[in-house]
């Protein structure tokens, strides 16, 4: 965790000495009195104007929603980290601070959470942030008609599970407007992170009024898109660009320097990167990882950032040949992972060996460090993988079923599907057909449950072990696999609730010891984050989750 923390506190000062650098660092001379022509220079200097306050920022394919409470894709949910805002928001060092809520209190019993909202929080029509916001939007999460997947992330909150299940009514939550300004929240247990799980874009408000004015369309469009945070979506021209504009009405104005923000959708990452080198976007946020290598030999204006997260391959364990934990271990050992992160990404990533990446400190060391390799190596273990093909009944692949592996439209997702097709016809015999889908028919593919081999990562919604496990509970609308086990519930359960760090981390270890022996899914690599950013772009910052957070930064040309 260290050692994340501290590259992210050096790219912070990087961008913060470019900005010390663009000053006169010469002392002005002292004198008693101006002469006159010192007086008529003055007189005649003209104040600098400001740079023209607009960010063009491309973050590639279209988002599936701008609802809160239904995002789940990494595009939407970079939107929304700045044009909404929970009861607490994400600082610079990952944590939460103080958002819509000023202040909070704690019982001593760490089940009840009182949170005292501010009342200059207004949504971007002027209107007051209440209490009620957040208990509207809350139910309407975890209304089973909702279908949100994230809705487990306010199971902690007392019948918070059952009523997502149809077991309670919804007015039956652990969530009351005490007042206007006043939330209170009752937990079944104590849960020491739920103020970074307040941070997360399911746990934002929306505005009952404008959401039941259209339930179906609000959300995919611009219409009615009001929002509380340091911007609010004015325009959405679909598959091209979103248009973000400052909100005069956010608790924090006068702090955002930026007056508009402009989300370019370029797909193809050598078509974004051109338009970065040309002057026409001002950041990108996926690089062809063919021009890695160049641009940090050529460039000080790309950034390899830390990143909490897990890029891996999904088998669907309900499908033939899948459904065979011998064929999904052999083919997760076939692959070169080390070759990967050497020859494919370039770019800081490591070898993934488990579910939860390196650089989270819990239970008293690295969690990564301390839970083991699941005997997965960076490099390919051929011969335990053929053994393994034949032990399933398909010696040198003789016999297996046709496999197709499916990925989202990238450069990056292609070079990396089709080297490891390689590997598997290689390493395995195995012939594998690569399918490219669009990011939204991707998505679609894997909530039918249509494929058998899928891409697909998971990045940190938080900084902790759990956001790598919740995800796989029964219930979890983000588990693509298929396979779910009680035992595993029954720990990561244990674990949201357990007070003493060393014995929860133990019990997520036992967690994951049971869904990486059963090799669910083929873990590829801990990603970094290659960000590309122009230099005259100051005091922009991503967290450790990887969002891009814009309420400090600016233009300075």
């Amino acid at each position: 965790m260290l050692k994340k923390l501290l590259s992210i506190l050096l790219v912070l000062c990087l961008v913060l000495t470019a900005f010390v650098g663009c000053t006169n660092k010469e002392e002005p001379k002292p004198a008693d009195e101006p002469s006159d022509q010192e007086e008529s220079s003055e007189e005649e200097a003209e104040e600098p104007e400001e740079s023209p306050q607009v960010f063009t920022y491309n973050l590639g394919a279209e988002p599936e929603t701008l609802d809160p409470g239904k995002a789940t894709e990494n595009i939407g949910i970079n939107i929304l980290g700045n044009t909404s805002e929970g009861l607490t928001r994400v600082g610079k060092d990952g944590n939460p601070e103080p958002g819509v809520a000023e202040k909070w209190d704690i019982s001593e019993d760490g089940k009840v959470y009182t949170f005292h909202l501010r009342e200059n929080a207004k949504w971007s029509d002027g209107k007051s942030v209440t209490a009620n916001d957040f208990v509207y939007s809350w139910r309407r999460v975890l209304d089973p008609a909702t279908a949100a997947d994230y809705a487990y992330f306010l199971y902690p909150i007392l019948n918070a599970e059952a009523a997502n299940n149809g077991e309670v009514s919804l007015e039956e939550v652990g969530v009351e407007a005490v007042d206007e300004h006043t939330l209170k929240v009752t937990l079944t247990d104590p849960v020491n992170y739920f103020l970074s799980l307040c941070t997360f874009v399911t746990m934002q408000p929306v505005r009952e009024d404008v959401v039941t004015a259209d339930p179906e369309g609000w959300g995919i469009s611009d219409d009615g898109m009001i929002s509380n945070g340091p911007f609010y979506v004015k325009e959405w021209t679909h598959n091209e660009k979103v248009i973000m504009v400052k909100n005069p009405e956010y608790w924090d104005a006068d702090k955002v320097r930026l007056e508009e923000v402009e989300v370019t959708l370029i797909n193809e990452e050598s078509t974004a990167l051109a338009a970065f080198e040309a002057g026409d976007v001002d950041a990108i946020d996926n690089i062809p990882v063919a021009e890695i290598p160049r641009l940090l030999s050529e460039s000080d204006e790309i950034f390899i950032l830390p990143d909490l997260s897990l890029y891996y391959y999904v088998f669907n364990n309900n499908e033939p040949p899948f459904d065979n934990e011998l064929v999904r271990k052999a083919f997760a050992l076939a692959i070169d992972r080390k070759a990967i992160v050497d020859t494919v990404t370039m770019d800081s990533s490591l070898p993934a060996t488990g579910l939860v990446p390196n650089g989270i400190s819990y239970g008293g060391g690295d969690f990564r460090e301390s839970g083991g390799d699941y005997g997965i190596k960076p490099e390919a273990q051929i011969e335990e993988a053929k053994k393994l093909l034949e032990e399933a009944g398909y010696p040198n692949g003789e016999g297996l079923p046709p496999v197709k592996l499916n990925y989202n439209t990238s450069e990056r997702h292609k070079k990396i599907a089709e080297a490891i097709q390689e590997m598997w016809k290689k390493n395995l015999g195995v012939d594998v057909e690569i399918v490219n889908q669009e990011w939204k028919v991707h998505l679609s593919t894997l909530e039918e449950g249509n494929f058998q081999i899928a891409r697909i990562g998971w990045g940190a919604d938080y900084v902790h072990p759990m956001t790598f496990f919740d995800m796989w509970i029964e219930g979890s609308g983000n588990n693509y696999s298929g396979f779910f086990d009680a035992e595993f519930d029954k720990l990561v359960k244990e674990a949201m609730i357990t007070l003493d760090e060393n014995k929860a981390a133990e019990l997520l270890h036992q967690a994951e010891d049971i869904w990486m022996n059963r090799m669910t899914i083929s873990p590829i690599y801990y990603a970094s984050d290659p960000e590309m950013v122009k230099g005259y772009v100051k005091d922009w910052w991503k967290s450790p989750v990887g969002n891009m957070f814009l309420r400090d930064a600016y233009i300075e040309k």
